[in-house]
């Protein structure tokens, strides 16, 4: 039985997209000039087509004036060669995390507010992408953010009707920092580095009176609890006795659901917005994998990025659901990752992605695969294969010149048996769900 389960899953056919450079289109709304070669290349690999932001911060430089020209350009090209495009709804900034390469902010009408960003226990604001506590706050234009977000998907609809779901096949629609659904509760411009549990996010004035509103009567958990440590600490330092034994408490309960709760509730109101403006496309949203400290106790790297995944709460199964009440699918990272390439910080990704997987199977949604960090090898596609099953597409992090010439060889073998063509290296049995 489990040798016609591999057989089957080998015959799968799972479309693989590459993810250009960050910088495909330039800050000045030029269209890079290697990509036509870059096309070429992934063209070549067999890959069924590629991943592109489309950035808030280059498409609406004017309030409500959209100009979408340099990605016209690219879908042009892309149907000429019979590709398929995945594009990205880019509301976040491009600059400050790991492998950034560009810098594009937020559009400047939107940077210019006050009070609407990120704000960690320190005062530090984060202007990556407007924290979801002012998603109904009017800006200074007269507009909230959520009315921003439909208003753009209204125009990229206008602008690109005759290619959506055609060779438009996807949209991702961007929820947070780095286009995922999360808090930039690990930011590297604010001092963290890998593996610290970062920090809260919840200090800004919006997020600080909804904490207070969600008290329970006649309590007093007003405020976000103490013993966070900071960016750098372990779950087990002195100064992080929330991730020790306060997160077990009802008061710290009661923070972790209003905290992840706030998140979900933003994924479901930006979804709303995007599933109204696109009722026949398929639409994604991207779940950051967050795999240091997943075996300590507390979780405390994910609860700090929003993911209430302790005290016998599963983090992911209420995103999925959510996910499933818009028919949107679940993009996931790190499926390259084993545990033994990872160590130090009581991480587990296979248990991770795992736990993933099963939260869409249960609430009926489609999965698809994203690689966390940049790998040419086997061993990494091997990983990958093994999750197959369960993946309805794979998006390839990241082109590059490697990619195309010492590396193209083994990506080619990887899309050939992602497509289900005749394996000419044997899985090693080790196919998962």
């Amino acid at each position: 039985a489990a040798s016609s389960v591999a057989v089957a899953a080998q015959a799968k056919r799972v479309g693989v997209y590459v993810m250009l450079p960050l910088w495909t289109v330039a800050d000045d709304g030029t269209l890079n000039s290697d990509t036509d070669n870059w096309l070429a290349g992934i063209k070549d690999t067999g890959a069924d087509g590629f991943m592109v932001d489309v950035w808030w911060g280059l498409t609406e430089k004017t309030p409500e004036v959209y100009d979408f020209t340099p990605y016209v350009q690219l879908v042009n090209k892309t149907e000429a060669l019979g590709l398929k495009v995945q594009m990205v709804a880019s509301f976040h900034q491009c600059g400050g995390n790991v492998g950034d390469d560009c810098s594009i902010p937020l559009p400047e009408f939107v940077k210019s507010n006050k009070g609407i960003w990120y704000t960690d226990e320190q005062g530090h604001e984060n202007v990556e992408y407007v924290s979801l506590w002012a998603d109904d706050v009017k800006l200074n234009d007269g507009r909230t953010p959520l009315q921003m977000y439909r208003q753009w998907f209204q125009a990229l609809n206008a602008t690109f009707a005759s290619s959506l779901g055609r060779t438009i096949v996807e949209l991702q629609v961007g929820l947070g920092p780095c286009g995922e659904l999360r808090y930039p509760s690990y930011y590297a411009a604010n001092g963290w580095s890998y593996p610290g549990i970062g920090e809260f996010q919840c200090y800004d004035p919006h997020a600080l009176k909804s904490l207070a509103d969600s008290a329970p009567a006649g309590s007093n958990w007003t405020s976000p609890p103490a013993g966070q440590g900071d960016y750098n600490s372990k779950p087990s330092d002195f100064t992080a006795s929330f991730f020790q034994t306060g997160y077990q408490t009802a008061e710290g309960q009661h923070f972790l659901e209003w905290y992840s709760g706030s998140l979900i509730r933003h994924a479901n109101d930006v979804l709303g917005e995007a599933r109204s403006v696109f009722p026949g496309l398929r639409l994604a949203a991207k779940v950051a994998g967050i795999h240091w400290w997943y075996d300590n106790p507390s979780h405390a790297a994910e609860l700090t990025a929003g993911y209430y995944n302790t005290n016998m709460n599963n983090a992911y199964l209420p995103i999925a659901e959510t996910l499933k009440k818009h028919e949107v699918s679940l993009d996931f990272t790190c499926m390259e990752m084993r545990n033994r390439e990872q160590t130090g910080a009581e991480n587990n990704p296979e248990t991770l992605v795992d736990q993933v997987i099963h939260a869409a199977q249960d609430a009926g949604i489609e999965l698809g695969g994203e690689n966390a960090l940049q790998r040419y090898d086997m061993t990494a596609y091997d990983e990958i294969l093994s999750y197959k099953k369960a993946l309805s597409s794979f998006t390839y992090l990241r082109l590059s010149k490697t990619l195309l010439s010492s590396g193209l060889e083994d990506f080619k073998e990887f899309v050939r048996r992602m497509h289900g063509d005749e394996a000419t290296k044997a899985l090693g049995g080790r196919l998962k769900r």
